[in-house]
């Protein structure tokens, strides 16, 4: 842990030191509560952006992160008329951010600032799409997407931001009245003040502090290339940003930054141009027969493609296909793609309608993005990336195609840590060992960032006991899940439910809650992942409850927030070393090893730590919480690398079950 430093460079700094201090301005919150490690924080985020410098910085559960960067980033902004974007990747993170953190230091301060969340535009109902496709109905719509229609215009007379947020619409009716790039312009829609996205949009020009998340914040950046109006900014001139919850930077700007070119998203486009099946569609309102032919003979051309690729890619051990070489199959749909493009600029050169004429250059476009992402997939070009095919959907009905950067920190090295832009990065786990936050650092490209770790106010010692069952066979053993069963059971008894049980492999998960379901419904409230509940009505139950025994896997690991007595009991049941032989996993262990490292060292087992971290974190959430770890795997006391894991989390009494 890096010391907080006495001595200021500056003013600001030292202003902020004495915010957070004890008698200072943030004691007079409710439920004040004096944290050093939150006030050696936000001193190094002053710092940071008073230097123009990047930072890396771990703070551990419990050290407040929020109003550590938050107040020292809106005070920054106001003072050098800077924007500050804050880059979340979890909903309730943003709505935490709105509805209680910034209304906090809105309170605190005595300097007004304006605050704005910013969604994907898609989010937005347009007003003037949706009045067009009322009137259209007949000729683009069937009977029940009318009635949808209907349902949306009710709901847009009541609804105050418009977004996706209040309204669960068919998605195929939503895609032709919510807001689009070239359609919902300030020209077109920005005039009446009815448009829920322009509205939005001239909130963020007079916003000081801009909420988005992970995926917005890379779709937008991608979007803008190397333009020189980023030169000193990211998306607004001179802007800077926060990233929280940057452990998942790297995925997620890899998916933005990569190709996808979705089945079901192109068939939706080419739908709104004319659908065969219900003979409804943009082209039907023109009579614009030949284009109609076209579309027709394209709806055929992406089926036999996708089935094609279907048959030829292996998906038995799972809903991923590595492609490693070019020429999977033969292209046959970009021929009809092309046609399409050049049927709907034959129709453009035929209308007056400037809205209609931007609509389908909007659809031209997509349909040529789609060309070009089939042809870059099948030619596997640029040759650094990581290719695959992936069944999407609730019943994995439809493909994607997906090429990432295998090594995408030189790229976000390009795109964050340019020189005169500033960004701070923010998470509880983002160290595997070292102080310097070297791994993490380097998977994101921020080289030269400075980096700072800071613990927990919690005391682990007191609050938390780790049990590590000595004796668990093997998973090709065949006791292993008679075992398992036996052990969970047991600690279950301990905190008498009250306890997430997280598996790394759903397989596992799904036999085992087949097996324990008769014993456990009796004795407590049992939920499993995949078992008919979302993940969302899992949780929201397991809080009310107070013998809660939740079966999860991935997505129970990380951003799951349940303070107090509910939960009581973490288990994990696996060491969560990633599936070696998902594309993305492989390719980047392969990469790692054609240059000469060790890709288990350098790859597996720190992400693996950094996986097990974030499960343990879900068990202590406040002062008052308190209960124990359950890691039912051998290997975290025989394997040579059992120790990295060990060290790696809160310092607390650890008990070896026999």
């Amino acid at each position: 842990m890096i010391a907080l430093r006495e001595h200021f460079d500056s003013e600001f700094g030292e202003n902020i030191h004495s915010m957070f201090g004890k008698d200072g301005l943030l004691s007079k919150a409710k439920k004040f509560e004096y944290r050093a490690e939150q006030q050696q924080m936000a001193v190094e985020v002053a710092r940071a952006l008073e230097a123009a410098h990047p930072l890396v910085i771990e703070a551990g559960t419990g050290v407040g992160k929020s109003l550590a960067y938050l107040i020292p980033s809106i005070l920054f902004s106001l003072e050098n008329h800077r924007k500050a974007i804050v880059s979340t990747h979890t909903i309730n993170l943003q709505e935490q951010l709105l509805g209680k953190d910034i209304p906090i230091v809105r309170k605190l301060l005595s300097h007004p600032f304006e605050a704005a969340l910013l969604k994907g535009r898609h989010n937005y109902l347009c007003p003037n799409r949706l009045d067009r496709a009322l009137k259209a109905g007949n000729e683009l719509f069937t009977s029940p997407e009318q009635q949808e229609l209907l349902r949306i215009k009710a709901w847009s007379e009541q609804t105050k931001d418009g977004t996706l947020s209040e309204i669960d619409p068919d998605p195929s009716v939503w895609s032709q009245v919510c807001s689009e790039a070239h359609i919902c312009t300030p020209k077109v829609c920005g005039t009446e003040g009815r448009c829920f996205y322009q509205n939005a949009r001239r909130k963020l020009i007079c916003a000081d502090v801009i909420v988005m998340n992970h995926t917005l914040f890379f779709l937008l950046l991608a979007s803008m290339g190397d333009s020189d109006r980023r030169t000193h900014g990211y998306l607004f001139p001179n802007d800077f940003v926060i990233f929280d919850e940057a452990h998942t930077l790297e995925s997620v700007a890899a998916r933005q930054i990569g190709v996808g070119v979705s089945q079901y998203g192109l068939k939706q486009t080419l739908q709104r141009l004319y659908n065969p099946k219900t003979q409804k569609g943009i082209f039907t309102a023109l009579r614009a027969q030949e284009a109609i032919r076209e579309t027709t003979a394209t709806w055929e051309a992406v089926d036999k493609f996708f089935g094609i690729i279907e048959l030829t890619a292996d998906f038995q051990k799972s809903k991923e296909y590595r492609v490693r070489a070019p020429g999977l199959v033969d292209d046959t749909i970009s021929i009809p793609l092309a046609r399409i493009q050049s049927a709907v600029i034959e129709v453009i050169k035929t209308l007056d309608d400037e809205t209609l004429k931007s609509e389908l250059q909007d659809l031209g476009r997509r349909i040529r993005d789609a060309r070009t992402g089939v042809d870059d997939f099948l030619q596997q070009k640029p040759d650094n990336y990581v290719y695959w095919i992936e069944q999407t959907g609730k019943t994995a009905a439809s493909l994607t195609l997906n090429a990432v950067p295998i090594d995408i920190a030189l790229v976000l090295n390009r795109m964050l840590f340019k020189e005169e832009k500033t960004c701070v990065m923010t998470s509880a786990t983002l160290s595997v060992g070292r102080d310097d936050l070297a791994y993490f650092r380097n998977r994101v490209g921020g080289y030269d960032a400075a980096a700072t770790k800071i613990g927990s106010p919690f005391d682990y010692e007191k609050q938390m006991r780790i049990f590590v069952v000595q004796k668990v066979p093997d998973p090709r053993d065949p006791e292993y899940e008679k075992e398992l069963e036996r052990w969970i059971g047991h600690f279950l008894e301990k905190s008498k439910g009250r306890a997430f049980v997280l598996f790394t492999s759903y397989k596992t998960l799904s036999s085992l809650a087949e097996r324990m379901k008769p014993l456990l419904s009796r004795r407590y409230t049992f939920m499993a992942q995949g078992h008919g509940m979302s993940r969302t009505q899992m949780l929201e139950r397991f809080k009310l409850t107070n013998d809660g025994v939740l079966f999860g896997t991935d997505s129970f690991w990380t951003g799951v927030d349940v303070p107090g007595e509910a939960l009581s009991n973490v288990i994990i049941t696996r060491l969560p070393f990633a599936v070696p032989d998902h594309p993305i996993v492989e390719a980047k262990l392969e990469f790692i090893e054609s240059n000469g490292g060790d890709p288990f060292l350098e790859y597996s087992l720190p992400e693996a730590i950094l996986k097990l971290r974030q499960g343990v974190g879900r068990l202590i959430r406040t002062k008052t919480d308190s209960g124990l770890i359950v890691i039912l795997d051998q290997r975290i006391l025989n394997k040579h690398y059992g120790k990295a894991f060990l060290q790696a989390l809160p310092p607390c009494p650890v008990e070896i079950v026999k």
